[in-house]
């Protein structure tokens, strides 16, 4: 996919959001900031509302992977590298640096610098590489699904493919370095690996002594073979810890749970209705935040987040647009308006099993999706230019785009073809709850012009709306809970590994277990390809898949836009999963 959008993918109330390894950092490289200067003073607090309400400290978990989370770990985790707002990977090397040590077979060392530490005061250093490696590589992991056998030992929502291409890792002498060896080449290896959880929480919580212990069963344990899995209770209980253990809607009482290693640490939270960060006091490593407190309001409605900054209670709303929320934004006063194309799209995603089984139900869904109602209804009132998207791999306007939608199958579905749905269903009255955020505008219309629709052809559909504090932990349950799902998907704007992150057989991510082996081929060679031209190619051949096997269908893109308060400085639009929160560090007020 080449993402001129969002790479971990990620779910927000009106999108969900891809699984990157790499974590937010400060930008060393820009001017000096003068705190004499007025527009640039510090302290002072700001407040930003946010659709989704928070569920975790682990961003990276398959629970954990909605788009407020990853925000809250931009502000108060830091890494390698950052994606800042062009969208480009920048190189945070007052926290670290990363080497190309050779090329063919490409290896890599990473080196966190001395002084590094959590907000603890414990180092950051090769256990915590190394953790973050067992989590990313999947290297442990012997499940095999059909079987119902072995394990996921790590719920990572994002590929565990590219690094699971290296090795076990070398660690280096000075207990701050590790080294890693691919057996192929990998595209995204910079934006697909960084820093996750303290290795010395997850140690000690999963029933181990201390971080070397963790280290040293890493280095020693087997890797996974889902032929011949294997019980292994120690990683079993390692793994368990990190993958629940830190989803919390409230703050938790034991403060391992939510260290900080970047600007912000958080101080307070009120569940389901706020969050509250202040500096981190241990942070050296970056530029200070000039901003001393931050307060993040959970608001699921975009009218009711309007009103909360009409009303000054906000400082900063980035809802997802819509003709009447920007319309009601812009008769507000004292504020500034920022408009750009987000790296997001919506879509309605078909469960693969139950009600789905049969191809032909599914395809007999999709022909009753009004594509162009729903655009007119959400889009066009806001971007007049604005088309359905005929992709689910690649955004409208991007390299490859026009040559796929002419070859991937999509002009089946330009246009309702109630009759053709009729006849394939052969008088069956299919029953299908509809999973969707029912404080967006958006999937709330998007939701009623498709129920409309699907009765015209004998489907009987269920309201399966949820609200916004609801709707991220319910993709989960596909199949269960409900039968199709509108959301979006975000991404971090660079590499190709959310293609098989969304798509894989067997991905966390891939909610609606879809599995198809052309597409899977395609995806296994995408990962090690570094000429964009055959990664288009690739890419097609998942995207033709996708539309031949009635796997869903994609609706718009979102254009975006942020709103903030002119005692606000510093706040950027960005287009990616991190969204405002991408530069956190330059925020200022003034009075």
């Amino acid at each position: 996919m080449r993402f001129a959008r969002t790479s971990k993918v990620v779910g927000v109330a009106a999108v969900a959001a891809l699984a990157l390894g790499a974590c937010a950092g400060p930008d060393t490289g820009g001017e000096d900031t003068d705190s004499s200067d007025p527009a640039q003073a510090t302290g002072g607090t700001v407040t930003v509302a946010e659709t989704n309400s928070f569920t975790s400290f682990n961003q990276n978990s398959a629970t954990g992977n909605v788009d407020i989370n990853g925000k809250v770990s931009t502000a108060t985790q830091s890494g390698f590298n950052y994606i800042d707002n062009s969208p480009e990977i920048v190189p945070n090397e007052d926290f670290g640096t990363y080497e190309v040590l050779s090329e063919d077979p490409l290896t890599i060392e990473y080196r966190v610098n001395e002084g590094v530490t959590w907000s603890d005061g414990d180092p950051i250093d090769g256990g915590d590489l190394l953790l973050a490696w067992a989590v990313f590589s999947g290297h442990f992991n012997d499940e095999d699904p059909e079987a119902e056998t072995g394990t996921t030992y790590f719920d990572y929502a994002g590929d565990t493919s590219g690094v699971g291409l290296s090795g076990l890792p070398v660690m280096g002498e000075d207990g701050r370095s590790m080294t890693l060896e691919y057996s192929e080449p990998f595209a995204d290896w910079e934006s697909a690996y960084d820093i996750d959880l303290p290795a010395h929480v997850v140690a000690t919580g999963g029933g181990l002594a201390d971080e070397q212990a963790l280290i040293d069963l890493i280095m020693s344990a087997p890797e996974g073979d889902p032929e011949n899995p294997e019980e292994r209770p120690e990683l079993s209980a390692v793994g368990d810890f990190w993958n629940t253990a830190f989803d919390t809607t409230s703050l938790p009482t034991d403060p391992s749970l939510f260290l900080s290693s970047g600007p912000y640490v958080v101080q307070d939270m009120v569940a389901e209705q706020s969050m509250t960060l202040v500096k981190n006091e241990s942070y050296t490593w970056g530029p200070e935040p000039m901003v001393d407190e931050i307060t993040i309001r959970f608001i699921g409605a975009a009218p009711a987040q309007v009103q909360a900054l009409q009303n000054g209670e906000v400082d900063v709303i980035a809802p997802q647009a819509s003709a009447d929320t920007l319309a009601s934004t812009e008769g507000i006063e004292g504020i500034t308006i920022e408009q750009a194309n987000d790296l997001s799209f919506d879509h309605l995603d078909l469960h693969q099993g139950g009600v789905f089984e049969d191809e032909n139900v599914r395809r007999a869904f999709l022909l009753t999706v009004p594509t162009q109602a729903i655009l007119e209804s959400t889009i066009l009132p806001l971007v007049p230019d604005a088309v359905v998207r005929d992709s689910q791999i690649f955004d409208v306007g991007t390299p490859g785009y026009e040559a796929a939608i002419t070859v991937n199958g999509s002009e089946e579905y330009n246009d309702v073809n109630i009759d053709m749905a009729t006849e394939l269903l052969e008088g069956a009255t299919p029953e299908v709850r509809i999973m969707y955020n029912a404080d967006n505008p958006n999937r709330v219309d998007a939701y009623t012009l498709i129920a409309e629709s699907a009765t015209q052809a004998g489907f009987t559909v269920v309201d399966g709306g949820l609200p916004a504090t609801e709707w991220g932990a319910a993709l989960s349950n596909s199949g269960e809970a409900h039968d199709a799902s509108i959301f979006g998907w975000i991404s971090s704007g660079v590499g190709v590994t959310g293609v098989p992150q969304l798509y894989g057989c067997g991905s966390a991510s891939n909610f609606g277990q879809w599995c198809d082996e052309e597409a899977q081929a395609a995806m296994d060679e995408l990962i090690v390809t570094t000429d964009e031209a055959r990664q288009d190619e690739l890419s097609t051949i998942v995207d033709r898949r996708l539309f031949e096997t009635a796997f869903g269908l994609p609706l718009f893109q979102g254009p975006g836009f942020v709103a903030v308060a002119d005692r606000v400085q510093g706040v950027e639009f960005n287009p990616t999963q991190t969204g405002v929160f991408w530069n956190v560090w330059e925020w200022s007020v003034t009075e």
